[in-house]
């Protein structure tokens, strides 16, 4: 017996899954694949870009390879809002990282707020927000 949307949970973390493995390993293309073709991403909390998805994947080819490494942990994720095909998902993140320049690691915690929807080739995400909460050992801000 298949009931629609016995799945819709684990596909959805595997989503999210998917999203923190092309960030860390800086494909993307598979990052791309994350989200739909109009997608609005929002990484202002950070104090990065906010925008479409291939303005924000030209954004993060051009920075984030600057970093030597980053590690996405995703968990606690919960599908908020559910309606057929599209759902609301609030999921944490914590982000330790290598920033240039810096001995010591670096890291980040929030929360990640997806607006998904089921598309032809499964989940994706059309609308991200990032909620940066904490930072710890942040580069010095400049100007």
């Amino acid at each position: 017996m298949n009931q629609a949307g016995v799945n819709d949970p684990a596909e959805i973390a595997a989503l999210l899954y998917r999203y923190a493995r092309a960030v860390d390993t800086k494909d993307w293309e598979l990052y791309r694949s994350v989200f739909t073709d109009d997608a609005h991403i929002d990484y202002s909390s950070a104090g990065a870009i906010v925008g479409g998805r291939d303005e924000v994947v030209d954004w993060f080819a051009a920075n984030f390879g600057v970093l030597p490494w980053t590690m996405h942990y995703i968990t606690n994720i919960e599908i908020l809002e559910s309606a057929g095909d599209t759902a609301r998902v609030r999921a944490m993140f914590y982000n330790p990282m290598q920033l240039p320049g810096m001995s010591d690691i670096s890291s980040c915690g929030g929360y990640y707020h997806h607006e998904v929807v089921r598309t032809a080739d499964g989940w994706r995400s059309r609308r991200l927000r990032e909620e940066n909460v904490w930072f710890t050992n942040a580069p010095a801000r400049t100007g």
